[in-house]
């Protein structure tokens, strides 16, 4: 489907402001007391104060694009939706919308609980533009994809939130809308309905419009165009999904240790003394791909700074460089770091990602658990070797993101975060299904007659 070049949303200016009470009689006394003020003359007094959700917050969303929002909670994602829904009204402001507008927001909004799942698809679908021909035609369909069984005809109150979100987004599905906006409403669905509902956005994708929120950064890696960053009210960043998603975990793994101890690195020369490996074997193939290792003037970074990880090498059973895999080879990933502060209890991980910045695999290495641990004391130097046998990848092209930190799983601090710290390509030698292939031990078959 083609489409134009004029947006399908335009906000413009958007700003949101609630008031907020401190007690209920408050909300009581606002209504009452400054009118009576004024009538006597006298200035009259506010009983609550101002929250402002959105703070001018401009965005023009062409059609055809699906964008993704994130934002920790309260940053004003599900207002900036509401707002373009026209469920709430600016403070100042104003947003356009080209097209029908079908949204799954806040879980259970736009049903009546105590009707059944029956009468909320009649009553939502025909809000949502259809006639209730349309809607007739269209039920059977709507409830095959919502698979809630006999509870169709059962009061909504009686649903679990799983089947709740199962008929919404089931409703939204089918009513030929033009732009679909999604808030973080998947997440609750079982994996099994959620890979049916990713596989509708994906053939959405293709004929319209979608505004998705969600935490889950892999989701908007895997299908957004574009991703709008938004902190407390404000638009903090918008672009290419990978380096959008890149800085807001910086961002958070910033929060988790308290403000301003995160120090960005990158491209400003930083990682002066990181050594990549950037030679790959010599294998004997036709078209060998070119490849290479992250440099230290591209790789970005981030971390607290008690320990630098210096070298970063992707090595065979031979110990010899490597800058291409087929999958299914053991490998050597070697980390070494710096360590600049005593770190009681230091990690080193590493996570391998596709092209689009999705996770794909990665390990941990807890020092202190291991078999004969060293203390990790300034001025010393850390070598973590990961030996595992490589998957069998996709052809194309991958990073390595490298990590070093102190303290637990649940709770530690991160020292130096890599961002792509290494690069490798795969030629796989056969098709992969899926997003890893597997090494087959070996298959069989058997064909027998069928007695009778």
């Amino acid at each position: 489907m083609s489409f134009d070049h004029s947006p399908a949303i335009r906000v413009t200016n958007l700003s949101k402001c609630f008031q907020i009470y401190a007690r209920p009689q408050d909300r009581l006394k606002q209504w009452i007391i400054p009118r009576l003020q004024r009538l006597v003359g006298v200035g009259p007094k506010t009983y609550f104060h101002d929250f402002w959700a959105l703070h001018g917050v401009s965005l023009e969303i062409a059609q055809g694009k699906t964008i993704g929002i994130i934002g920790r909670n309260g940053s004003g994602k599900s207002t900036l939706l509401q707002l373009i829904c026209g469920t709430l009204n600016p403070t100042t402001g104003h947003a356009e919308v080209r097209g029908r507008v079908a949204a799954l927001l806040e879980l259970g909004s736009g049903f009546n609980p105590e009707f059944t799942g029956r009468e909320n698809v009649y009553m939502n679908a025909s809000v949502l533009g259809l006639s209730k021909e349309q809607i007739d035609t269209r039920f059977s369909q709507i409830a095959r994809f919502a698979d809630i069984g006999e509870f169709i005809s059962q009061p909504v109150k009686t649903y679990s939130s799983g089947m709740m979100v199962r008929l919404a987004f089931s409703v939204i599905a089918h009513v030929d809308a033009d732009i679909l906006i999604i808030d973080e409403a998947l997440s609750v669905g079982d994996a099994f309905f959620t890979q049916k509902c990713m596989r509708f956005l994906r053939s959405f994708m293709g004929r319209g419009t979608i505004l998705f929120v969600s935490h889950d950064t892999t989701s908007v890696l895997n299908l957004c165009d574009e991703v709008v960053w938004l902190d407390n009210g404000r638009v903090l960043e918008r672009g290419v999904p990978k380096t959008v998603c890149g800085h807001y975990l910086e961002a958070f793994y910033e929060t988790q240790v308290g403000q301003g101890v995160s120090a960005r690195l990158g491209s400003e020369g930083s990682l002066d003394d990181v050594a990549i490996a950037t030679e790959g074997r010599d294998k004997t193939k036709p078209d060998t791909p070119s490849s290479s290792m992250n440099s230290e003037s591209t790789a970005e970074s981030f971390g607290q700074g008690g320990g630098k990880i210096t070298q970063v090498l992707l090595l065979d059973d031979k110990n010899s460089p490597l800058s291409w895999v087929t999958g299914g080879e053991q490998v050597t990933l070697r980390v070494i770091a710096r360590v600049y502060q005593a770190l009681d209890s230091p990690i080193v991980g590493f996570l391998v990602k596709d092209r689009l910045g999705q996770g794909l695999f990665g390990e941990t290495i807890y020092l202190r658990d291991q078999v004969n641990p060293t203390e990790a004391i300034a001025g010393r130097q850390v070598q973590a070797d990961f030996v595992f046998v490589m998957p069998v990848l996709g052809s194309g092209d991958y990073t390595i993101t490298i990590a070093l930190a102190d303290g637990t799983a649940e709770a530690h601090v991160q020292h130096h975060w890599i961002h792509d710290a290494a690069a490798f390509r795969c030629e796989s030698l056969r098709p992969v299904y899926g997003v890893l292939g597997i090494s087959m031990l070996r298959t069989h078959v058997q064909v027998t007659e069928i007695e009778g």
